[in-house]
């Protein structure tokens, strides 16, 4: 029987989906389910406004939420830098893909994690990034060939797909067909995986009746 398969979309400037990374590994080590990792690359002018709009109420906000997610990181070991400035994520996305061709996903997505957050990589630096590929076995020359060859036209077309899904922010799950945002609903796709349920979304409606089909998957990522 094949297991489950959920998918994650991510990105490595998110200080939530850092600190969801433990529970999301545990996904695949505790309740058998397949991951598939892949890039929504936020941008934040789009859903954060200019620094010009932003409101008092605005920074308010963003400071509770990185001391917020700094919480989860210090029960978890794990070192939460505040971001410098604002970062394009492209390369490190394409990272990602890159990675999991080469059977090098883990350790390349530990190591952009841990060392962005403890103020060690610069996310939007083509040459901070290929040299991760190389420490951890990859090809930097092949890496770059990449990022200047199809890495921009496979990673737009996967953010298209995520929004066609309704993905909006990270970490966001789906799992046939249902999405689950943040690490607080991890409980609930947890309980979704060991009871599939035929009423979501309405009493009495079968479940194929309110799911959105996932696009094809015209280039595997992984």
């Amino acid at each position: 029987m094949a297991k489950p398969r959920v998918r994650i979309y991510t990105d490595y400037k998110s200080p939530y989906a850092f600190v969801a990374n433990k529970r999301l590994f545990e996904l695949e080590e505790k309740h058998g389910v397949e991951l598939e990792w892949l890039p929504y690359t936020l941008r934040i002018p789009e859903f954060m406004g200019t620094v010009e709009e932003r409101t008092p109420h605005f920074w308010r906000k963003v400071r509770y939420a990185y001391m917020d997610a700094r919480r989860y990181a210090n029960a978890q070991g794990l070192t939460m830098n505040g971001p410098r400035r604002i970062y394009d994520a492209f390369y490190s996305s394409a990272g990602m893909l890159f990675a999991q061709r080469h059977g090098l996903f883990r350790p390349y997505h530990d190591t952009v994690f841990r060392r962005f957050w403890s103020h060690d990589l610069e996310i939007d630096e083509l040459s901070d990034i290929s040299g991760v590929i190389a420490d951890v076995g990859g090809s930097q020359k092949d890496f770059e060939a990449y990022v200047n060859g199809p890495a921009r036209d496979e990673h737009d077309r996967i953010i298209d797909e995520a929004e066609a899904l309704g993905v909006f922010g990270v970490p966001t799950r789906v799992f046939n067909g249902e999405l689950f945002w943040g690490g607080d609903r991890i409980d609930m796709l947890i309980e979704r995986i060991k009871q599939p349920r035929d009423d979501r979304g309405g009493a009495g409606k079968p479940a194929s009746s309110l799911r959105r089909p996932l696009p094809p998957r015209r280039a595997r990522c992984h």
